[in-house]
């Protein structure tokens, strides 16, 4: 366990250790870097040295509130600042859901000079935003006003819904309901306002980034995501990229870390290998 900070804030880190290479790992929303959990003893008994942390506002990184910014440079910062103070090499960044943005925006914006590889797991990225200028995408202006306002008003109740479809593919939930229970408790631990803000940033454009990828890219991706739809993210990655190869979890939820850990664990591991 480590403190790692970028400028006033404090980000809690979990760092494993050892000689191997180091992987990162970049939570969702709105948990934290311990939902991580599922995966880690697949990556370290494969000898790799795996390396999470708690997003600003989130986990037991610090809480700043209205004093911090809630977009993707400032995150991508935070990253940089791990990579950096850890002197991380030849890194393989993996990004869930949310965490696939600090990925590529780190990558667009900062290079590869630290990073072998990344890896995409039920990502938000290329760009999720629908408007009159991307009518084929997934989130629009109202839907994230809704989103937060129902947020602010009652975070339990909200969570509590919002995690059901996150582990739940065509109405079923995916996992068992103590799992489910884990990450309301991982959510609980998020300070509200940061939780809202971050809602706005899902609709970032990363198509810039994406285009500009040039190390390997994984992008893993269940087909039955009730919140991240394959069609809008991973296949347009896939499509874009020329490094990049998709797996596709079949029935796969939005929580794909705990509903297919070993199908996750294995092509993340194969893919690692090479």
């Amino acid at each position: 366990m480590a403190t790692i900070s970028n400028g006033s804030v404090d980000l809690h880190v979990e760092d494993s250790g050892g000689e191997g290479r180091p992987v990162v790992l970049i939570h969702g929303w709105p948990l934290s870097g311990a939902s991580w959990a599922p995966l880690l003893p697949a990556l370290t008994g494969a000898g790799y040295r795996v390396v999470t942390y708690d997003r600003r506002g989130f986990g037991q990184s610090d809480k700043p509130g209205e004093e911090s910014s809630y977009d993707y440079d400032t995150f991508a910062g935070d990253l940089d600042a791990v990579l950096t103070d850890l002197d991380l090499t030849d890194a393989t960044l993996v990004g869930f859901s949310m965490g696939g943005g600090e990925v590529v925006r780190h990558l667009g914006t900062r290079g590869a000079e630290r990073v072998r590889s990344a890896a995409l797991l039920a990502a938000i990225p290329p760009n999720l935003t629908l408007d009159d200028d991307h009518p084929d995408g997934a989130l629009d202006d109202a839907t994230i006003r809704q989103m937060q306002a129902g947020l602010a008003a009652d975070p339990p109740g909200f969570l509590d819904g919002f995690l059901t479809n996150f582990f739940s593919a065509d109405g079923e939930l995916k996992v068992t309901e103590e799992q489910r229970q884990v990450a309301l408790g991982l959510a609980a631990q998020a300070d509200v306002h940061a939780a809202v803000q971050c809602i706005r940033a899902w609709a970032t454009d990363f198509d810039d980034d994406v285009a500009g990828l040039t190390v390997p890219v994984l992008v893993v991706h269940g087909d039955a995501d009730a919140i991240v739809p394959i069609e809008k993210s991973g296949r347009r990655v896939a499509d874009r990229v020329d490094s990049a190869e998709l797996h596709v979890v079949a029935g796969g939820p939005h929580g794909i870390v705990d509903s297919h850990t070993d199908e996750v664990a294995r092509v993340l591991l194969d893919f690692l290998a090479r």
